[in-house]
């Protein structure tokens, strides 16, 4: 628990020149309709279309810097942080097996693969943290876990870092949790910068491990695989390392299916691009805090991604949802 803003600062120098500094935008319809000024920092424009690619990036940066270049890299991931390390470990030259759950999303595994790295599949995700662990014991080798490990938060902090470079006087900045990697970067970077910015969490309703163990005082672990869209908030449970991240929150925020369907479609329309239904939830959150505001706000939303594969497309535009307005959401 030792890590403050210069941890973020030093992860954004390490990794400039190997992810891009993603815009931010705006939806002046939405902001209309809302009477408040919501900003969107597009995760899905980074490389590998999510903002994985910092956290990755950063690790392999630092053991370089650090003279401790291993010779194998190895991850466990159900989608986004699976084509990061690919990615991080290609641009450096280095050997990538990525151990995922089958029921990972395809466009995310073919991904993976197209960066270089070595699939391994298996059919549950307690599998396949079996044998990262397994692999990891070898000689040589390095495992980057997805979320619970403070040079991966330090990497996904540095996107809030930026925000804070360009904006001035935000009120709330949010972010989706899986592991909570995101978030507990979002937390370090927004105390550091910006420390009364209020930082708000998010996550899907039935994949609410983040909110039991937030509410038990311990972490919780799903009993399953959850039924949710949002493949990039999957996780089984959070990290003793971003737990304590967590605990740390200004408010946690859990969303049913129908509203991360309803604001997927709605940000994919206004915006203009790809989101993810885990990036898209976030926006029920925000609505959710927005009604005990009585003055206009200004908002901040990670967008953490825009990968997103036919399955998943077909099940979000299954039924229209952009009949009913954002300003009915208020």
């Amino acid at each position: 628990m030792g890590l403050g803003i210069e941890d973020i600062a030093k992860a954004r120098e390490r990794i400039q020149k190997l992810v891009r500094k993603t815009p931010l935008l705006m939806s002046t319809q939405l902001n209309n309709w809302l009477g408040h000024d919501i900003y969107f920092k597009a995760e899905n424009f980074q490389k590998i279309g999510a903002f994985k690619a910092r956290g990755a990036c950063n690790t392999l940066a630092w053991l370089q810097e650090n003279g401790e270049f291993p010779k194998h890299i190895v991850a466990n991931s159900s989608g986004n942080h699976a084509q990061a390390v690919a990615y991080a470990a290609s641009t450096m030259g280095i050997p990538a097996s990525i151990f995922m759950p089958a029921y990972s999303s395809t466009v995310k595994i073919q991904a993976t693969r197209a960066y270089g790295a070595e699939v391994i599949l298996s059919e549950t995700r307690d599998i396949t943290d079996h044998k990262v662990r397994e692999a990891a014991a070898e000689k040589g080798t390095y495992w980057i876990p997805p979320y619970n490990h403070e040079h991966v938060i330090c990497g996904q902090g540095t996107s809030a870092f930026e925000v804070f470079q360009d904006l001035d006087g935000v009120d709330a900045i949010f972010a989706p949790c899986g592991g909570g990697g995101l978030l507990s970067g979002t937390l370090l970077a927004s105390r550091g910068l910006s420390p009364k910015t209020q930082v708000i969490g998010v996550e899907p309703l039935q994949a609410n491990d983040a909110a039991e163990s937030l509410r038990s005082g311990s972490i919780q672990r799903l009993s399953g695989v959850p039924d949710t869209l949002a493949d990039g908030a999957m996780t089984m449970a959070v990290g003793d390392i971003t737990f304590e991240y967590l605990k740390q929150l200004d408010g946690f925020h859990e969303i049913t299916e129908e509203q991360m369907i309803y604001w997927t479609q709605w940000l994919s329309h206004l915006l203009k691009c790809r989101v993810e239904p885990t990036s898209a939830m976030v926006m029920d959150g925000v609505c959710k805090w927005l009604k005990g505001a009585k003055s206009r706000k200004k908002v901040v939303v990670i967008l953490s991604g825009g990968n997103v594969d036919q399955q998943t497309t077909l099940k979000i535009w299954a039924k229209d949802h952009l009949q009913q307005l954002p300003q009915e959401m208020r």
